[in-house]
């Protein structure tokens, strides 16, 4: 699993002539399964979205992608984490341990 920490180095102008397309890209993602959760940070300097993978080359690509990224109004902070609790509603995402 992973937390992609995005924040805003352009003004929010610049950031909103993009939103559509942002939103646009989102929404593939959650079609195709990646993305599970999203929203913008408090206060507004940027977002967070919570994505499902094994492969973090993968999530740099889809990452790479988004219009933000493209047209150079945030940079991402990309962390992996394994998900070993979640709510019940999350089970099918939840991960074991790697064997030391």
């Amino acid at each position: 699993m992973f937390v992609l920490e995005l924040t805003y180095t352009a003004p929010l102008e610049r950031v909103e002539e993009l939103l559509e397309a942002h939103v646009a890209w989102l929404d593939a993602q959650y079609e195709a399964g990646v993305f599970i959760a999203s929203g913008r940070k408090q206060p507004r300097d940027g977002g967070v979205i919570l994505a499902v993978g094994d492969d973090r080359t993968q999530i740099e690509k889809i990452a790479a992608a988004d219009p933000f990224t493209v047209g150079g109004v945030c940079s991402y902070r990309i962390t992996e984490f394994i998900a070993t609790k979640t709510a019940p509603e999350l089970a099918p995402f939840r991960q074991q341990l790697p064997s030391a």
